[in-house]
Order: structure tokens, then C-alpha cells, then sequence
């Protein structure tokens, strides 16, 4: 799973680590696949597994979680639009400070759109792409999710 948003500002703001402890994030799955399309999630961590979703156009998942004191508290997700047959692995939430600044520092918001995924950059107000789809090469119940 590659997930390296790009980092094109070179100054992001930072938050003091201090606060950064026992914060609470929020993350959230949307689908913003044209054509009432459905998209399946199933988003996990090394603790939780989230379980698979399925939602339909416009509606989102969402969750809440405490950060652990290593730093290394990780999220991913499979997402897969079966009527296009296409999904994408990629990680939704790891220590990375262009990240928490495209987060605003509380609420990660990714996008599922026909061309691709998207975070939502909210200081900049704009869906930033990510990563695009990849194509299916067989039935989706060969994709797992590790």
C-alpha cells in the first residue's frame, strides 16, 4: 500500500506534540462516485477491524479514534466501485505531519470520485487526488485486505 500524499507546501503548520497526545481524530469514508454507484469499504488497524461497508452515492462511514503514545497508530482501507471494476489500498491515517495539516489537525476526509481517491485539503478548501483506481483482475472476493 502506497500512500504518499504529495507535500507541496513546504512550511505546513504544526501543532505542539503535546497536544498531539490522547487527541481524538476522525475519519471519514465518502463516496463521491457518480450514478447512485456503490462503493465497498473495509478499512482496518493493527487493533480494529472496521468491517466491510457498503455505501451508496453521497453517503459515508465515518470513526473515531485516540492516537497510541508510539506515534505509530496506522489506518488503511480497500475500496472498490464493483460497477466499475476498480478498487485501491491505501493507508487513510499514519504520523505524518502533511497529512494532520491536510486534516486540519482533527478530521481526515477521503473522497472515492470516478477518476480516483481524494483528501479533502480543508485549510486549503479543495479535494486533493491521492491515488487512482487500479483495475480488477479477477472476482473481488480475491481481494484481502492485510
Amino acid at each position: 500500500m502506497a500512500a504518499n500524499p504529495s507535500t507541496s507546501s513546504s512550511s505546513a503548520p504544526t501543532e505542539d506534540p503535546r497536544n498531539m497526545l490522547y487527541k481524538t481524530w476522525h475519519v471519514h469514508a465518502v463516496n463521491g462516485l457518480s450514478s447512485n454507484k456503490i462503493l465497498l469499504i473495509h478499512c482496518k488497524s493493527g487493533d480494529d477491524d472496521l468491517g466491510e461497508r457498503n455505501l451508496t452515492a453521497g453517503n459515508e462511514f465515518q470513526w473515531k479514534f485516540k492516537t497510541n503514545l508510539f506515534g505509530t497508530t496506522l489506518f488503511w482501507c480497500f475500496w472498490a466501485s464493483r460497477s466499475d471494476h476498480v478498487h485501491a489500498k491505501f493507508k487513510v491515517f499514519w504520523d505524518n505531519v502533511p497529512l494532520f495539516y491536510r486534516c486540519n489537525w482533527k478530521t481526515c476526509i477521503w473522497i472515492a470520485k470516478d477518476d480516483g481517491l481524494y483528501i479533502k485539503n480543508i485549510p486549503e478548501d479543495y479535494d486533493e487526488f491521492q491515488h487512482a483506481w487500479e483495475r480488477d483482475v479477477g472476482p473481488l472476493a480475491n481481494f484481502t485486505i492485510v
